[in-house]
């Protein structure tokens, strides 16, 4: 695909999205972005506070959701839509139940390590911490997997997420996610199916 084209390697070494281009300065990983974007223009300062401690809770949720949130939530959307859209063939319902088991776990240890009692992760004010973690959470509701329907911390949290974002900026952000089961009736060119099915596949591994 795109990134696979000459000059991609120049924005992102690995040739992989998210990819920033500011002027003549390229920067690759998502977090490191956010990070870069909410400095140079100076967000409001809850979004990655300057006080040293909160920022370091920012920090530490950060480094703790890409092994346990982010090393799960999006499979749903690999196992339900993408990979049967790629290999033409369903994957075993086993495969599903193994990955909502390990992100199950996940969620326990977000609610009560890291919400707990509080509004947003770090405390009364939304961050960059919250961001993170609904993106990768809605992808398991947009296939049809709703986390949050027997979660009620779990789902305050996404309502104080929504509301503080704006309704309709959260679901226009998420809409591409939400409509994610569309994908199942485009046509893939065969000769892009026969690359791409043995990499998804490596994925689930």
């Amino acid at each position: 695909g795109p990134s696979n084209r000459e000059g991609a390697s120049k924005v992102s070494l690995l040739k992989k999205v998210p990819a920033l281009k500011d002027g003549d300065f390229t920067l690759a990983e998502c977090t490191a972005i956010l990070l870069y974007l909410s400095r140079k223009y100076n967000t409001p300062d809850h979004w990655y506070p300057s006080d040293i401690q909160k920022r370091a809770r920012v920090d530490e949720y950060l480094s703790w959701h890409h092994a346990n949130i982010r090393a799960n939530a999006p499979k749903t959307m690999w196992i339900k839509v993408l990979i049967p859209l790629f290999t033409g063939q369903p994957l075993p319902s086993e495969k599903l139940q193994e990955v909502m088991e390990g992100l199950s776990t996940s969620l326990k240890q977000f609610e009560e390590r890291f919400l707990q009692d509080k509004a947003f992760i770090i405390g009364s004010e939304i961050s960059l911490a919250d961001l993170v973690a609904i993106v990768e959470l809605m992808q398991p509701v947009g296939v049809g997997c709703d986390i949050f329907e027997d979660r009620p911390r779990l789902r305050e949290w996404r309502r104080r997420v929504e509301d503080a974002v704006g309704k309709e900026l959260f679901f226009q952000a998420h809409e591409m996610i939400l409509n994610i089961k569309e994908l199942s009736n485009i046509q893939i060119d065969p000769q892009l199916k026969e690359q791409l099915a043995p990499v998804l596949m490596k994925m689930l591994k």
